[in-house]
Protein backbone atom coordinates (compact mmCIF):
# COMPACT_ATOMS: atom_id res chain seq x y z
CA UNK A 1 0.00 0.00 0.00
CA UNK A 2 1.28 3.07 -1.12
CA UNK A 3 1.68 6.15 2.04
CA UNK A 4 0.96 10.07 1.15
CA UNK A 5 3.65 11.74 2.20
CA UNK A 6 1.47 13.81 4.30
CA UNK A 7 0.79 10.57 6.03
CA UNK A 8 3.76 9.42 6.21
CA UNK A 9 4.49 12.99 7.99
CA UNK A 10 1.62 12.27 10.41
CA UNK A 11 2.31 9.44 11.47
CA UNK A 12 5.83 9.55 11.77
CA UNK A 13 4.45 12.61 14.49
CA UNK A 14 2.32 9.81 16.07
CA UNK A 15 4.90 7.07 16.80
CA UNK A 16 7.79 9.53 17.83
CA UNK A 17 5.23 11.36 20.22
CA UNK A 18 3.83 8.14 21.39
CA UNK A 19 7.28 7.30 21.81
CA UNK A 20 9.01 10.07 23.50
CA UNK A 21 4.97 9.96 26.00
CA UNK A 22 5.50 6.21 26.65
CA UNK A 23 9.36 7.05 27.44
CA UNK A 24 8.98 9.70 29.58
CA UNK A 25 6.03 7.52 31.64
CA UNK A 26 8.53 4.77 32.38
CA UNK A 27 11.16 7.05 33.42
CA UNK A 28 9.42 9.23 35.87
CA UNK A 29 7.36 6.16 37.11
CA UNK A 30 10.46 4.99 37.49
CA UNK A 31 12.75 7.41 39.41
CA UNK A 32 9.48 8.37 41.54
CA UNK A 33 9.22 4.64 42.55
CA UNK A 34 12.96 4.39 43.62
CA UNK A 35 12.47 7.52 45.74
CA UNK A 36 9.22 6.20 47.25
CA UNK A 37 11.28 3.01 47.64
CA UNK A 38 14.29 5.16 49.19
CA UNK A 39 12.15 6.97 51.65
CA UNK A 40 10.37 3.52 52.75
CA UNK A 41 13.90 1.82 53.79
CA UNK A 42 14.16 5.12 56.11
CA UNK A 43 11.25 5.31 57.17
CA UNK A 44 12.09 1.73 58.07
CA UNK A 45 15.27 2.07 59.75
CA UNK A 46 13.69 5.24 61.85
CA UNK A 47 11.00 3.12 63.07
CA UNK A 48 13.23 0.06 64.12
CA UNK A 49 15.15 3.05 66.09
CA UNK A 50 12.45 4.28 67.12
CA UNK A 51 11.01 0.70 68.85
CA UNK A 52 14.42 0.01 70.14
CA UNK A 53 14.23 3.36 72.10
CA UNK A 54 10.72 2.22 73.17
CA UNK A 55 11.38 -1.11 73.90
CA UNK A 56 14.73 -0.11 76.40
CA UNK A 57 12.25 2.69 78.13
CA UNK A 58 9.62 -1.01 78.90
CA UNK A 59 12.73 -2.54 79.65
CA UNK A 60 14.04 -0.07 82.40
CA UNK A 61 10.14 0.48 83.94
CA UNK A 62 10.33 -3.40 83.84
CA UNK A 63 13.68 -4.24 85.72
CA UNK A 64 12.80 -0.75 88.57
CA UNK A 65 9.80 -1.78 88.94
CA UNK A 66 11.14 -5.70 90.02
CA UNK A 67 13.60 -3.93 91.91
CA UNK A 68 11.77 -2.13 94.40
CA UNK A 69 9.29 -5.20 94.50
CA UNK A 70 12.39 -7.43 95.45
CA UNK A 71 13.70 -4.62 98.00
CA UNK A 72 10.44 -4.40 100.03
CA UNK A 73 10.10 -6.30 103.35
CA UNK A 74 6.59 -7.36 103.16
CA UNK A 75 7.55 -9.02 99.89
CA UNK A 76 10.60 -10.97 101.39
CA UNK A 77 8.39 -11.40 104.58
CA UNK A 78 5.97 -13.27 102.10
CA UNK A 79 8.57 -15.46 100.79
CA UNK A 80 9.57 -17.36 104.76
CA UNK A 81 5.78 -18.18 104.59
CA UNK A 82 6.01 -21.72 104.87
CA UNK A 83 2.40 -22.45 102.19
CA UNK A 84 2.53 -21.75 98.79
CA UNK A 85 -1.59 -21.17 99.15
CA UNK A 86 -0.43 -17.95 101.83
CA UNK A 87 1.67 -17.04 99.44
CA UNK A 88 -0.53 -16.83 96.47
CA UNK A 89 -3.18 -15.29 98.43
CA UNK A 90 -0.83 -12.52 99.78
CA UNK A 91 0.76 -11.79 96.78
CA UNK A 92 -2.15 -10.30 94.90
CA UNK A 93 -1.60 -6.45 96.21
CA UNK A 94 1.73 -6.61 95.30
CA UNK A 95 0.59 -7.56 91.67
CA UNK A 96 -1.43 -4.68 91.48
CA UNK A 97 0.95 -2.47 92.49
CA UNK A 98 3.24 -3.54 90.07
CA UNK A 99 0.49 -3.03 87.52
CA UNK A 100 2.05 -5.63 85.46
CA UNK A 101 0.61 -8.15 82.88
CA UNK A 102 2.18 -11.40 84.74
CA UNK A 103 3.36 -11.62 88.29
CA UNK A 104 5.27 -14.42 89.84
CA UNK A 105 7.08 -15.69 93.11
CA UNK A 106 9.12 -18.61 93.42
CA UNK A 107 10.83 -20.21 95.95
CA UNK A 108 14.57 -21.06 96.35
CA UNK A 109 14.93 -24.11 94.36
CA UNK A 110 12.87 -22.92 90.97
CA UNK A 111 9.11 -23.96 92.06
CA UNK A 112 6.73 -21.60 91.94
CA UNK A 113 4.74 -20.39 94.73
CA UNK A 114 2.13 -17.84 93.26
CA UNK A 115 1.04 -16.65 89.76
CA UNK A 116 -0.92 -14.02 89.00
CA UNK A 117 -1.40 -12.82 84.81
CA UNK A 118 -4.28 -11.29 82.68
CA UNK A 119 -4.05 -13.86 80.35
CA UNK A 120 -6.16 -17.18 82.14
CA UNK A 121 -4.98 -20.00 79.66
CA UNK A 122 -1.40 -19.08 80.29
CA UNK A 123 -0.69 -22.01 82.80
CA UNK A 124 1.17 -22.33 85.76
CA UNK A 125 2.90 -24.84 83.73
CA UNK A 126 3.68 -22.82 81.02
CA UNK A 127 4.58 -20.22 83.62
CA UNK A 128 7.15 -23.00 85.29
CA UNK A 129 8.77 -24.06 82.34
CA UNK A 130 9.40 -20.22 81.23
CA UNK A 131 10.69 -19.85 84.97
CA UNK A 132 12.96 -22.77 84.90
CA UNK A 133 14.35 -21.75 81.28
CA UNK A 134 15.09 -17.80 82.62
CA UNK A 135 16.75 -18.99 85.89
CA UNK A 136 19.27 -20.69 83.80
CA UNK A 137 19.91 -18.03 81.30
CA UNK A 138 22.07 -14.81 82.34
CA UNK A 139 20.58 -11.39 82.76
CA UNK A 140 17.39 -9.98 84.12
CA UNK A 141 15.54 -9.59 80.93
CA UNK A 142 13.49 -12.84 79.56
CA UNK A 143 10.76 -13.93 76.82
CA UNK A 144 7.96 -16.49 78.17
CA UNK A 145 6.04 -17.84 75.64
CA UNK A 146 2.91 -20.26 75.87
CA UNK A 147 -0.52 -20.35 74.25
CA UNK A 148 0.28 -17.70 71.88
CA UNK A 149 0.73 -15.16 74.55
CA UNK A 150 4.46 -13.26 74.95
CA UNK A 151 5.58 -11.69 77.74
CA UNK A 152 8.54 -9.46 78.41
CA UNK A 153 9.68 -10.35 81.91
CA UNK A 154 12.26 -8.95 84.56
CA UNK A 155 13.17 -11.37 86.79
CA UNK A 156 15.22 -10.40 90.57
CA UNK A 157 16.57 -12.57 93.06
CA UNK A 158 14.55 -12.30 96.76
CA UNK A 159 16.95 -12.29 99.29
CA UNK A 160 16.89 -12.20 103.12
CA UNK A 161 18.80 -9.47 104.29
CA UNK A 162 21.85 -7.91 102.02
CA UNK A 163 22.39 -9.31 98.76
CA UNK A 164 26.04 -9.90 99.32
CA UNK A 165 25.28 -12.29 102.08
CA UNK A 166 23.78 -14.35 99.52
CA UNK A 167 20.65 -15.63 101.16
CA UNK A 168 18.55 -16.39 98.59
CA UNK A 169 14.73 -16.32 99.44
CA UNK A 170 13.62 -16.86 96.17
CA UNK A 171 12.72 -14.99 93.22
CA UNK A 172 10.05 -12.07 91.52
CA UNK A 173 9.57 -12.34 88.09
CA UNK A 174 6.88 -9.43 86.65
CA UNK A 175 6.24 -9.15 82.96
CA UNK A 176 4.26 -6.90 80.18
CA UNK A 177 2.24 -9.37 77.71
CA UNK A 178 2.85 -8.03 74.08
CA UNK A 179 -0.57 -7.72 72.78
CA UNK A 180 -2.91 -6.27 70.53
CA UNK A 181 -2.80 -3.10 72.54
CA UNK A 182 1.04 -3.03 72.41
CA UNK A 183 1.51 -3.70 68.63
CA UNK A 184 -1.52 -1.15 67.83
CA UNK A 185 0.64 1.28 70.01
CA UNK A 186 4.20 0.26 68.26
CA UNK A 187 2.33 0.39 64.92
CA UNK A 188 1.38 4.07 65.88
CA UNK A 189 4.66 5.18 66.84
CA UNK A 190 6.69 3.38 64.04
CA UNK A 191 3.82 4.42 61.35
CA UNK A 192 3.76 1.23 59.73
CA UNK A 193 1.93 -2.33 60.15
CA UNK A 194 4.06 -4.47 62.88
CA UNK A 195 3.82 -8.04 64.13
CA UNK A 196 5.59 -9.53 66.91
CA UNK A 197 6.24 -13.59 65.94
CA UNK A 198 7.93 -15.86 68.67
CA UNK A 199 9.81 -18.33 66.59
CA UNK A 200 7.64 -19.55 63.40
CA UNK A 201 4.93 -18.37 65.64
CA UNK A 202 3.13 -15.08 64.79
CA UNK A 203 1.91 -13.90 68.26
CA UNK A 204 0.19 -10.61 67.57
CA UNK A 205 -0.01 -8.14 64.18
CA UNK A 206 -1.85 -4.72 62.75
CA UNK A 207 -2.17 -6.78 59.58
CA UNK A 208 -5.49 -7.90 57.97
CA UNK A 209 -6.35 -12.29 58.50
CA UNK A 210 -5.21 -12.59 54.84
CA UNK A 211 -1.89 -11.14 54.90
CA UNK A 212 -1.50 -12.78 58.39
CA UNK A 213 -1.99 -15.97 57.74
CA UNK A 214 0.56 -15.39 54.65
CA UNK A 215 2.66 -13.26 56.76
CA UNK A 216 2.81 -17.44 59.07
CA UNK A 217 4.63 -18.42 55.86
CA UNK A 218 7.32 -15.68 55.16
CA UNK A 219 8.07 -14.03 58.96
CA UNK A 220 11.32 -15.79 59.02
CA UNK A 221 12.20 -15.18 55.21
CA UNK A 222 12.56 -11.14 56.43
CA UNK A 223 15.94 -9.99 56.83
CA UNK A 224 17.57 -6.81 59.04
CA UNK A 225 17.23 -5.40 55.29
CA UNK A 226 15.00 -4.02 53.30
CA UNK A 227 13.18 -6.72 51.47
CA UNK A 228 9.94 -6.79 49.08
CA UNK A 229 7.30 -9.06 50.04
CA UNK A 230 3.59 -9.39 48.58
CA UNK A 231 0.30 -10.43 51.68
CA UNK A 232 -2.79 -10.59 50.10
CA UNK A 233 -2.24 -8.84 46.78
CA UNK A 234 -0.66 -6.35 48.62
CA UNK A 235 3.43 -4.91 48.00
CA UNK A 236 5.12 -4.69 51.19
CA UNK A 237 8.76 -3.25 52.01
CA UNK A 238 9.64 -5.24 55.56
CA UNK A 239 12.44 -5.22 57.61
CA UNK A 240 12.93 -7.24 61.30
CA UNK A 241 14.38 -6.59 64.42
CA UNK A 242 15.67 -9.86 67.04
CA UNK A 243 14.35 -9.10 70.56
CA UNK A 244 15.65 -12.17 72.00
CA UNK A 245 18.53 -14.39 70.23
CA UNK A 246 19.77 -17.36 72.09
CA UNK A 247 21.64 -18.78 69.68
CA UNK A 248 18.43 -19.25 66.77
CA UNK A 249 16.00 -16.73 66.18
CA UNK A 250 13.54 -16.79 69.48
CA UNK A 251 11.47 -12.84 69.27
CA UNK A 252 11.03 -10.74 66.68
CA UNK A 253 9.70 -8.03 65.78
CA UNK A 254 8.56 -7.38 62.04
CA UNK A 255 7.80 -3.64 60.42
CA UNK A 256 6.16 -3.40 57.17
CA UNK A 257 5.57 -0.31 54.90
CA UNK A 258 2.81 -0.93 52.31
CA UNK A 259 4.51 0.23 49.37
CA UNK A 260 1.02 0.19 47.23
CA UNK A 261 -0.33 2.81 49.39
CA UNK A 262 3.13 5.15 49.29
CA UNK A 263 2.71 4.65 45.40
CA UNK A 264 -0.82 5.12 45.51
CA UNK A 265 -0.27 8.49 43.66
CA UNK A 266 2.01 7.80 41.26
CA UNK A 267 -1.22 6.01 39.23
CA UNK A 268 -3.11 9.81 39.77
CA UNK A 269 0.73 10.93 38.20
CA UNK A 270 0.62 8.68 35.04
CA UNK A 271 -3.35 9.42 34.49
CA UNK A 272 -1.72 13.04 34.42
CA UNK A 273 1.17 12.30 32.72
CA UNK A 274 -1.13 10.21 29.79
CA UNK A 275 -3.75 12.76 29.55
CA UNK A 276 -0.66 15.54 28.75
CA UNK A 277 0.88 12.83 26.43
CA UNK A 278 -2.78 12.34 24.56
CA UNK A 279 -3.28 15.91 24.51
CA UNK A 280 0.23 16.74 23.22
CA UNK A 281 -0.02 14.03 21.11
CA UNK A 282 -3.36 15.24 19.29
CA UNK A 283 -1.98 18.86 19.58
CA UNK A 284 1.18 17.99 17.68
CA UNK A 285 -1.39 16.00 15.23
CA UNK A 286 -2.88 18.65 13.59
CA UNK A 287 0.26 20.98 13.65
CA UNK A 288 1.95 18.27 11.79
CA UNK A 289 -1.07 18.30 9.36
CA UNK A 290 -1.31 22.07 8.91
CA UNK A 291 2.55 22.13 8.45
CA UNK A 292 2.72 18.73 6.55
CA UNK A 293 -0.15 20.29 4.27
CA UNK A 294 1.85 23.43 3.44
CA UNK A 295 4.69 21.47 2.75
CA UNK A 296 3.06 19.16 0.33
CA UNK A 297 0.60 21.24 -1.25
CA UNK A 298 3.13 21.78 -3.79
CA UNK A 299 4.07 18.74 -4.20
CA UNK A 300 1.02 17.15 -4.69
CA UNK A 301 0.30 19.81 -7.17
CA UNK A 302 3.68 18.83 -8.71
CA UNK A 303 2.26 15.07 -8.58
CA UNK A 304 -0.56 16.05 -10.24
CA UNK A 305 1.01 17.76 -13.02
CA UNK A 306 3.09 14.75 -13.23
CA UNK A 307 0.61 12.76 -13.85
CA UNK A 308 -1.61 14.75 -16.37
CA UNK A 309 2.17 15.07 -18.54
CA UNK A 310 2.04 10.93 -18.50
CA UNK A 311 -1.48 10.89 -19.55
CA UNK A 312 -0.22 13.96 -22.34
CA UNK A 313 -1.78 16.96 -21.44
CA UNK A 314 1.03 19.60 -21.49
CA UNK A 315 -1.04 22.45 -20.27
CA UNK A 316 -1.46 21.77 -16.66
CA UNK A 317 -1.77 24.67 -14.72
CA UNK A 318 1.14 24.46 -11.82
CA UNK A 319 2.18 27.29 -9.25
CA UNK A 320 5.99 27.39 -9.21
CA UNK A 321 5.66 30.45 -6.59
CA UNK A 322 8.12 31.05 -3.87
CA UNK A 323 11.85 30.75 -2.78
CA UNK A 324 12.13 27.20 -1.48
CA UNK A 325 13.07 23.71 -3.31
CA UNK A 326 9.80 22.57 -4.14
CA UNK A 327 9.11 25.56 -6.17
CA UNK A 328 12.82 25.17 -7.54
CA UNK A 329 11.56 21.82 -8.60
CA UNK A 330 7.95 22.99 -9.71
CA UNK A 331 9.81 26.01 -12.11
CA UNK A 332 12.28 22.94 -13.61
CA UNK A 333 9.74 20.65 -14.41
CA UNK A 334 7.33 23.22 -16.05
CA UNK A 335 10.33 24.25 -18.32
CA UNK A 336 11.55 20.79 -18.92
CA UNK A 337 7.74 20.34 -20.03
CA UNK A 338 7.36 22.96 -22.78
CA UNK A 339 10.99 21.39 -23.54
CA UNK A 340 9.00 18.21 -24.22
CA UNK A 341 6.41 19.88 -25.72
CA UNK A 342 8.27 21.59 -28.42
CA UNK A 343 10.80 18.00 -29.07
CA UNK A 344 7.29 16.13 -28.82
CA UNK A 345 5.59 18.50 -31.37
CA UNK A 346 8.79 18.45 -33.89
CA UNK A 347 9.53 14.69 -33.30
CA UNK A 348 5.72 14.24 -34.62
CA UNK A 349 6.53 16.84 -37.41
CA UNK A 350 9.31 14.86 -38.59
CA UNK A 351 8.00 11.55 -38.27
CA UNK A 352 4.72 12.70 -40.28
CA UNK A 353 6.98 13.88 -42.76
CA UNK A 354 8.49 10.85 -42.92
CA UNK A 355 5.32 8.92 -43.16
CA UNK A 356 4.42 11.26 -46.15
CA UNK A 357 7.67 10.39 -47.82
CA UNK A 358 7.23 6.50 -46.98
CA UNK A 359 3.12 6.60 -48.15
CA UNK A 360 4.43 8.58 -51.24
CA UNK A 361 7.20 6.66 -52.29
CA UNK A 362 4.97 3.21 -51.69
CA UNK A 363 1.88 4.77 -53.33
CA UNK A 364 4.10 6.48 -56.12
CA UNK A 365 5.43 2.65 -57.16
CA UNK A 366 2.44 0.89 -56.57
CA UNK A 367 0.26 3.27 -58.86
CA UNK A 368 3.18 3.75 -61.45
CA UNK A 369 3.72 -0.17 -61.70
CA UNK A 370 -0.74 -0.46 -62.02
CA UNK A 371 -0.65 2.89 -64.59
CA UNK A 372 1.98 0.95 -66.36
CA UNK A 373 -0.18 -2.04 -66.59
CA UNK A 374 -2.72 -0.36 -67.95
CA UNK A 375 -0.86 2.04 -70.39
CA UNK A 376 0.58 -1.11 -72.33
CA UNK A 377 -2.75 -3.36 -71.91
CA UNK A 378 -4.40 -0.35 -73.41
CA UNK A 379 -1.72 0.51 -76.56
CA UNK A 380 -1.97 -3.79 -76.86
CA UNK A 381 -6.26 -3.16 -77.28
CA UNK A 382 -5.61 -0.62 -79.91
CA UNK A 383 -3.57 -3.06 -82.25
CA UNK A 384 -6.32 -3.98 -85.12
CA UNK A 385 -5.38 -7.98 -85.29
CA UNK A 386 -6.12 -9.36 -82.03
CA UNK A 387 -8.83 -11.71 -81.44
CA UNK A 388 -11.57 -11.84 -78.93
CA UNK A 389 -9.94 -14.00 -76.55
CA UNK A 390 -6.76 -12.21 -76.50
CA UNK A 391 -8.74 -8.67 -76.18
CA UNK A 392 -10.59 -10.27 -73.26
CA UNK A 393 -6.91 -10.99 -71.82
CA UNK A 394 -6.05 -7.40 -72.19
CA UNK A 395 -9.20 -6.62 -70.40
CA UNK A 396 -9.10 -8.57 -67.55
CA UNK A 397 -5.50 -7.25 -67.02
CA UNK A 398 -6.46 -3.83 -67.19
CA UNK A 399 -9.57 -4.37 -64.82
CA UNK A 400 -6.70 -6.20 -62.42
CA UNK A 401 -4.32 -3.19 -62.39
CA UNK A 402 -7.53 -0.68 -61.93
CA UNK A 403 -8.88 -2.57 -58.76
CA UNK A 404 -5.23 -3.08 -57.16
CA UNK A 405 -5.43 0.91 -57.58
CA UNK A 406 -8.53 1.09 -55.91
CA UNK A 407 -7.78 -1.41 -53.06
CA UNK A 408 -4.59 1.09 -52.37
CA UNK A 409 -7.14 4.19 -51.81
CA UNK A 410 -9.67 2.34 -49.62
CA UNK A 411 -6.63 1.24 -47.44
CA UNK A 412 -5.27 4.74 -47.72
CA UNK A 413 -8.97 5.59 -46.69
CA UNK A 414 -9.65 4.27 -44.05
CA UNK A 415 -6.68 5.56 -41.87
CA UNK A 416 -8.37 8.56 -42.33
CA UNK A 417 -12.18 7.22 -40.74
CA UNK A 418 -13.22 7.65 -37.22
CA UNK A 419 -15.07 4.64 -35.52
CA UNK A 420 -18.27 6.35 -35.98
CA UNK A 421 -17.87 5.53 -39.71
CA UNK A 422 -19.04 2.35 -38.55
CA UNK A 423 -21.89 0.86 -40.10
CA UNK A 424 -23.29 -1.66 -38.13
CA UNK A 425 -25.72 -3.86 -38.77
CA UNK A 426 -27.32 -7.13 -36.69
CA UNK A 427 -25.71 -10.57 -38.60
CA UNK A 428 -23.54 -13.77 -38.26
CA UNK A 429 -19.67 -13.88 -38.06
CA UNK A 430 -19.97 -17.02 -39.28
CA UNK A 431 -21.73 -15.90 -42.22
CA UNK A 432 -19.08 -13.01 -42.80
CA UNK A 433 -16.10 -15.53 -42.29
CA UNK A 434 -17.84 -18.05 -45.25
CA UNK A 435 -18.13 -14.64 -47.37
CA UNK A 436 -14.53 -14.16 -46.86
CA UNK A 437 -13.46 -17.39 -47.86
CA UNK A 438 -15.11 -17.70 -51.03
CA UNK A 439 -13.99 -14.31 -52.22
CA UNK A 440 -10.38 -15.81 -51.66
CA UNK A 441 -10.93 -18.93 -53.47
CA UNK A 442 -12.62 -16.93 -56.00
CA UNK A 443 -9.19 -15.43 -56.63
CA UNK A 444 -6.72 -16.30 -59.51
CA UNK A 445 -4.08 -19.12 -58.24
CA UNK A 446 -5.57 -19.80 -54.71
CA UNK A 447 -8.05 -22.77 -55.55
CA UNK A 448 -5.41 -25.52 -53.88
CA UNK A 449 -5.38 -23.83 -50.42
CA UNK A 450 -8.15 -25.70 -48.40
CA UNK A 451 -9.90 -23.36 -45.96
CA UNK A 452 -11.97 -24.63 -43.18
CA UNK A 453 -14.16 -22.88 -41.00
CA UNK A 454 -15.68 -24.29 -37.23
CA UNK A 455 -18.33 -22.17 -35.17
CA UNK A 456 -19.26 -22.98 -31.54
CA UNK A 457 -21.86 -21.01 -29.88
CA UNK A 458 -23.32 -17.91 -30.89
CA UNK A 459 -21.37 -15.49 -32.98
CA UNK A 460 -24.21 -13.23 -34.14
CA UNK A 461 -24.56 -9.31 -33.24
CA UNK A 462 -24.43 -6.23 -34.55
CA UNK A 463 -21.13 -5.14 -36.39
CA UNK A 464 -19.87 -3.71 -39.86
CA UNK A 465 -20.21 -6.78 -42.18
CA UNK A 466 -18.29 -4.82 -44.64
CA UNK A 467 -15.27 -4.11 -42.92
CA UNK A 468 -15.03 -7.63 -40.88
CA UNK A 469 -15.58 -9.12 -44.28
CA UNK A 470 -12.25 -6.87 -45.46
CA UNK A 471 -10.38 -7.78 -42.10
CA UNK A 472 -11.18 -12.02 -42.85
CA UNK A 473 -10.66 -11.23 -46.13
CA UNK A 474 -7.13 -10.05 -45.61
CA UNK A 475 -5.95 -12.47 -43.22
CA UNK A 476 -7.08 -15.52 -45.63
CA UNK A 477 -5.23 -14.30 -48.34
CA UNK A 478 -2.03 -13.66 -46.44
CA UNK A 479 -2.33 -17.15 -44.85
CA UNK A 480 -2.97 -18.79 -48.55
CA UNK A 481 0.29 -16.39 -49.65
CA UNK A 482 2.06 -17.96 -46.53
CA UNK A 483 1.32 -21.63 -47.42
CA UNK A 484 2.69 -21.41 -51.02
CA UNK A 485 -1.09 -22.26 -52.31
CA UNK A 486 -1.30 -25.88 -51.65
CA UNK A 487 -1.34 -25.55 -47.90
CA UNK A 488 -4.31 -25.77 -45.16
CA UNK A 489 -6.28 -22.75 -42.95
CA UNK A 490 -8.96 -23.32 -40.17
CA UNK A 491 -11.11 -20.62 -39.11
CA UNK A 492 -12.21 -21.35 -35.41
CA UNK A 493 -15.07 -19.34 -34.33
CA UNK A 494 -15.52 -19.56 -30.74
CA UNK A 495 -18.33 -17.37 -28.48
CA UNK A 496 -16.86 -15.55 -25.55
CA UNK A 497 -18.67 -12.91 -22.86
CA UNK A 498 -18.65 -9.74 -24.79
CA UNK A 499 -18.64 -10.72 -27.97
CA UNK A 500 -16.81 -13.92 -30.08
CA UNK A 501 -12.78 -15.27 -30.21
CA UNK A 502 -11.59 -16.23 -33.73
CA UNK A 503 -8.49 -18.17 -34.12
CA UNK A 504 -6.78 -18.24 -37.97
CA UNK A 505 -4.14 -20.66 -38.28
CA UNK A 506 -2.28 -22.02 -41.06
CA UNK A 507 0.84 -24.50 -41.65
CA UNK A 508 2.59 -21.89 -43.44
CA UNK A 509 6.31 -21.11 -42.89
CA UNK A 510 5.43 -18.27 -40.37
CA UNK A 511 6.06 -14.69 -39.97
CA UNK A 512 9.80 -13.34 -41.20
CA UNK A 513 12.10 -12.18 -38.18
CA UNK A 514 12.96 -9.19 -39.66
CA UNK A 515 8.76 -8.07 -38.97
CA UNK A 516 7.98 -10.09 -35.97
CA UNK A 517 7.93 -6.53 -33.76
CA UNK A 518 6.20 -4.66 -36.21
CA UNK A 519 3.70 -6.58 -38.62
CA UNK A 520 1.21 -4.67 -37.71
CA UNK A 521 2.99 -0.69 -38.40
CA UNK A 522 2.27 0.65 -42.36
CA UNK A 523 4.19 0.32 -44.83
CA UNK A 524 5.63 -3.08 -43.78
CA UNK A 525 6.29 -5.30 -46.01
CA UNK A 526 8.55 -8.64 -46.85
CA UNK A 527 9.78 -10.39 -49.80
CA UNK A 528 6.78 -9.82 -52.02
CA UNK A 529 6.81 -7.72 -55.12
CA UNK A 530 3.77 -5.91 -55.01
CA UNK A 531 3.08 -5.41 -51.30
CA UNK A 532 2.18 -2.04 -49.97
CA UNK A 533 2.36 -3.04 -46.43
CA UNK A 534 -0.91 -1.72 -45.23
CA UNK A 535 -3.12 -4.81 -45.00
CA UNK A 536 -2.47 -5.96 -40.97
CA UNK A 537 -2.75 -2.34 -40.36
CA UNK A 538 -5.71 -2.02 -42.21
CA UNK A 539 -7.01 -5.15 -39.92
CA UNK A 540 -6.05 -3.78 -36.78
CA UNK A 541 -7.60 -0.81 -36.86
CA UNK A 542 -10.71 -2.03 -38.42
CA UNK A 543 -10.99 -4.29 -35.01
CA UNK A 544 -9.85 -1.59 -32.87
CA UNK A 545 -12.55 0.38 -34.41
CA UNK A 546 -15.20 -2.20 -33.45
CA UNK A 547 -13.45 -2.25 -29.99
CA UNK A 548 -11.59 -5.64 -30.81
CA UNK A 549 -7.76 -6.06 -30.87
CA UNK A 550 -6.11 -8.85 -32.96
CA UNK A 551 -2.67 -11.02 -31.90
CA UNK A 552 -0.13 -13.10 -32.81
CA UNK A 553 -1.01 -15.85 -30.53
CA UNK A 554 1.89 -18.26 -32.13
CA UNK A 555 4.36 -17.58 -35.13
CA UNK A 556 7.14 -21.07 -36.17
CA UNK A 557 8.25 -22.72 -39.23
CA UNK A 558 5.44 -24.95 -38.76
CA UNK A 559 2.73 -22.28 -38.99
CA UNK A 560 1.39 -19.17 -36.98
CA UNK A 561 -1.67 -18.42 -35.42
CA UNK A 562 -3.79 -15.23 -35.10
CA UNK A 563 -6.15 -14.31 -32.01
CA UNK A 564 -8.93 -12.10 -32.72
CA UNK A 565 -11.50 -10.67 -30.62
CA UNK A 566 -14.59 -9.33 -31.94
CA UNK A 567 -17.13 -7.12 -29.60
CA UNK A 568 -20.67 -8.73 -30.70
CA UNK A 569 -23.18 -5.36 -29.64
CA UNK A 570 -26.91 -6.91 -29.18
CA UNK A 571 -29.18 -7.24 -31.85
CA UNK A 572 -31.56 -3.81 -32.67
CA UNK A 573 -34.98 -4.63 -32.16
CA UNK A 574 -36.03 -3.28 -35.66
CA UNK A 575 -32.92 -2.84 -37.82
CA UNK A 576 -33.98 -0.40 -41.06
CA UNK A 577 -31.56 0.25 -43.96
CA UNK A 578 -31.69 3.75 -42.75
CA UNK A 579 -29.39 2.65 -39.40
CA UNK A 580 -26.97 0.67 -41.32
CA UNK A 581 -28.45 -2.34 -42.35
CA UNK A 582 -26.93 -4.64 -45.41
CA UNK A 583 -28.15 -6.51 -47.83
CA UNK A 584 -27.08 -9.83 -48.50
CA UNK A 585 -24.45 -10.01 -51.15
CA UNK A 586 -23.34 -12.62 -54.24
CA UNK A 587 -19.78 -13.74 -53.08
CA UNK A 588 -17.17 -11.91 -55.93
CA UNK A 589 -13.73 -11.86 -56.07
CA UNK A 590 -11.93 -9.80 -53.98
CA UNK A 591 -8.43 -8.19 -55.50
CA UNK A 592 -6.87 -7.42 -52.40
CA UNK A 593 -3.39 -8.30 -51.29
CA UNK A 594 -1.94 -8.38 -47.62
CA UNK A 595 1.35 -7.87 -47.22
Amino acid sequence: MKLRLRTKFLLSMLLISAGLTATSLFLVHHIVEEQVKRSLVADLDNSVSTFKNFQREREVNLARSADLLADMPNVRALMTAPHDATIQDASAPFWRLAGSDIFVLARSNGQIAALHTTASDFSREMAQASLSASIAEPGAEHWWFGNRHLFQVSLKPVYFGPAAENRLLGFLAIGSQIDDAVASQVSRVAASQVAFSYRDTVVTTTLSPAQESELVRKVDRVSTGADEMHLAGEKFLGTSLELANDGAPTVRLTVLKSFDRATAFLDKLNHLLLGLGLAALIAGSLLVFFISHTFTRPLGSLVAGVRALEKGDFTYALDPHGGDEVAEVTGAFNRMRQSLLKTQQALLEAERLATIGRMASSISHDLRHALAAIVANAEFLCESHLTSPQREDLYQEVRVAVDQMTDLIDSLLEFSRTRDSLRLSYGDLKATAEWAIHAVQAHPGLQKTKITLEARGNCAGNFDQRKLERVFFNLLLNGCEAVSGAGEIHIDLREVTGGAEVRITDNGRGIPEPIRHKLFEPFVSYGKENGTGLGLTVVQKILQDHGGDIKVEQSSPQGTVFRLFVPLLPAFEHASPGNGSAPSRVATPHPATLD
